[in-house]
């Protein structure tokens, strides 16, 4: 079965944070290798992105405490990075950390035959590690493209990451690992 490529808010909004900025050109770099190592090897690749309404009916409830929305439904904010390699590829709006709460991804993944997803982007603590723990309640292998991802607070990321490793058996992959896996080389998951 085949692994699918998420690549996960790599969109402007994300990188208005000074920390992901500064990690910018080594994920976009990262991420546009795996994407172009997916269709070489025509694994399915998706872009996932957050977007919000301005009514505030999409909001998370740090948004609502907070009173401040972002990544807004047409705009700028919403639009995945630039330099992004997103050519040709689907993609897939979600509104809370997971991307498969409240979107269609599970029907995507089976559509593919995908039992494996090969996860980038930001943020490694938040929205990587939450689409994680709900593939594992999914029965769906995860793993994570270390080079390929980033987090605006690293010590978060780094246990958040040691949590979701140890307890749902996924694993944290270097470039060649994740390359390899995205050409049908189930070695690195074992």
């Amino acid at each position: 079965m085949p692994t699918a490529l998420l690549v996960i808010d790599m969109e402007n909004a994300f990188f208005e944070d000074p920390a992901l900025n500064e990690q910018r050109e080594r994920i976009v770099t990262a991420c546009n290798r795996l994407i172009a190592a997916a269709r070489e090897s025509r694994a399915p690749a998706l872009i996932v992105r957050t977007e919000h309404e301005r009514d505030r009916s999409t909001w998370t409830l740090s948004m609502l405490d907070d009173d401040q929305g972002f990544a807004f439904r047409g705009t700028e904010q919403a639009q995945s990075l630039p330099e992004l390699d997103t050519a040709g590829l689907p993609e897939l709006v979600k509104r809370r950390d997971s991307a498969f709460v409240g979107t269609d991804l599970l029907a995507r993944l089976s559509a593919w035959g995908a039992d494996t997803i090969l996860l980038s982007g930001v943020s490694s603590h938040l929205c990587l590690a939450q689409t994680a723990a709900d593939a594992f309640a999914h029965n769906i292998r995860a793993a994570f493209a270390a080079e390929a991802m980033g987090a605006d607070v690293p010590d978060q990321a780094d246990a958040m990451l040691d949590v979701v490793l140890a307890a749902y058996r996924q694993r944290k992959l270097s470039q060649g690992e994740a390359i390899a896996l995205l050409a049908g080389d189930r070695a690195p998951l074992g």
